[in-house]
């Protein structure tokens, strides 16, 4: 992996799933329309519940390969393995592309927005994508690093075995999967608003100290503990989030607003995430620092929501 060619099949790879990513987000802000306000919070399954399952496959596999084959083995050919078994869900992609259907509202529209328009509406809206971006930062900054980066960390910075960290990753994956629905209902019967300023002031306070306690005693049970800790503020943050980013979205520009946002906090907060995360812990020596990232995420998103839910013109059936 380390020749030019090995870099280009590294680059063609993140450049296909990143494409991925794009369609499956923009179809979760076009879901968004066909439930009713009561349910949203299954959007938040649908969405993200999707992700952790396959979390939750990938840590399997490389548990699994960690288990029956040699270190060596994994890094010459074995790495191949996860990613031919990836390659098999591409024929089902298109053949549930095939099987949507438009919602109502869009079909029985008489006139629909031209491109030019789209993105004038997004212009007149982008205070609310940029508040948008920084709801989702908080998101895409604990999934990346309790679930992308989790691995690493526990094998490089903890010195715990490859196959221990695989473990915390595949649990912390259902239990993402678990919480997800919870936060959705619970936004539903009392609002997204006290769940979303609850679970950023709770990660806010408790990031640096949970990771401290894990930095200074490294080991398998400490590390499961942690990081189920900010699984939980993920899931019931998330399960609300998914919901309210649906709706404080413009009806006209729903999709491209919801899709904008998320894609653009995945790319700036959690694709850098593991990069920033190694950087502060050589820049500061402390192997707690990955905290100070996740913070500033939590900080960003407890703002917007603020900003969002007090100051800006939201739909009127917004829960809040």
């Amino acid at each position: 992996m380390g020749t030019s060619f090995g870099i280009g099949r590294s680059l063609a790879a993140r450049l296909f799933r990143r494409r991925g990513i794009g369609w499956r987000v923009g179809i979760s802000g076009r879901d968004g329309d066909a439930w009713s306000q009561g349910v949203l919070h299954q959007l938040a399954v649908r969405q993200s519940g999707s992700q952790q399952v396959a979390i939750v496959v990938a840590a399997a596999l490389g548990y699994a390969l960690n288990q029956w084959m040699s270190p060596t083995a994994v890094a010459d050919w074995g790495w191949r393995i996860p990613f031919a078994i990836g390659c098999l869900i591409i024929p089902f992609i298109f053949l549930l592309r095939r099987s949507l259907q438009e919602t109502e509202e869009f079909a029985t529209r008489a006139q629909r927005p031209t491109m030019r328009q789209v993105f004038a509406t997004l212009l007149q809206n982008w205070r609310v994508v940029i508040a948008g971006v920084l709801m989702v930062a908080m998101t895409t900054t604990t999934f990346y690093l309790i679930t992308i980066y989790a691995p690493t960390f526990g094998k490089t910075v903890l010195s715990l075995n490859t196959a221990d960290a695989l473990l915390v990753t595949l649990l912390v994956g259902v239990s993402n999967f678990l919480w997800l629905p919870v936060g959705g209902m619970l936004s539903d019967r009392f609002g997204r608003k006290p769940l979303l300023v609850a679970m950023t002031l709770l990660t806010i306070i408790s990031a640096y100290p949970a990771l401290s306690f894990l930095a200074q005693a490294p080991s398998f049970a400490h590390m499961l503990e942690v990081l189920l800790w900010f699984s939980f503020l993920y899931g019931l943050y998330n399960g609300a989030m998914i919901p309210a980013l649906t709706e404080i979205m413009p009806a006209e520009v729903r999709v491209a607003g919801f899709s904008l946002a998320y894609s653009l906090a995945t790319a700036v907060f959690g694709g850098f995430t593991p990069a920033i995360s190694t950087w502060l812990i050589h820049l500061t020596g402390d192997k707690a620092a990955p905290a100070y990232w996740m913070t500033f995420a939590a900080a960003c998103a407890l703002g917007a929501t603020l900003v969002l839910y007090r100051h800006l013109s939201v739909r009127p059936q917004l829960a809040v």
